[in-house]
């Protein structure tokens, strides 16, 4: 895919695209997830590994790759092992306190199915017109189609566990 088409499918300017893929910029989490709904991947594969059927199954903590969000400070670490050939992915995630993301990419390439569960601390999950409070030990289950708000409304961090799986049979039209 050219530059100029992976800018028309997501609304990511091509210079933006360019500055990421020569890593002079440090992309927003909402700019990298329409990046990822553009390609028909989700965000965590944006920072795994090519797929090797020699890659290990295991996926030890020290090499788990981790990035900031510049912007709300959020903080993600890819959890499955990377390279291993798997339809699901594991993230851990960091909300602090105070902190926003959204995403509306609900045009996808693909379907991508997300579980949220939450490990400490508590946030509200907003999913197109409905909001859902979480608090440690709830799980939500949802498909990435609509706008989704992440709000951690507390003064400490939240961590959660999500979950995705992605069903390239079932997608949407691209933009």
């Amino acid at each position: 895919m050219t530059l100029d088409g992976l800018a028309e499918r997501t609304g990511v300017s091509r210079s933006m695209i360019s500055l990421i893929e020569r890593g002079e910029s440090s992309p927003t989490a909402a700019v990298l997830d329409k990046l990822a709904a553009g390609l028909g991947v989700t965000l965590a594969s944006l920072f795994a590994e090519q797929e090797s059927a020699a890659a290990s199954p295991l996926s030890r903590r020290e090499d788990q790759r981790i990035w900031r969000d510049p912007e709300s400070g959020y903080m993600r670490r890819n959890l499955s092992a990377p390279g291993f050939p798997s339809p699901v992915e594991l993230v851990e995630v960091m909300l602090p306190a105070g902190a926003r993301v959204a995403y509306d990419t609900s045009h996808r390439a693909t379907t991508v199915h997300q579980q949220i569960w939450i490990v400490e601390g508590a946030i509200t999950l907003t999913l197109g017109d409905e909001t859902y409070r979480l608090g440690t030990g709830d799980c939500l289950s949802m498909r990435l189609d609509q706008l989704i708000v992440f709000r951690n409304l507390t003064e400490v961090p939240a961590r959660y566990v999500v979950a995705l799986a992605t069903d390239p049979r079932a997608g949407f039209a691209p933009r």
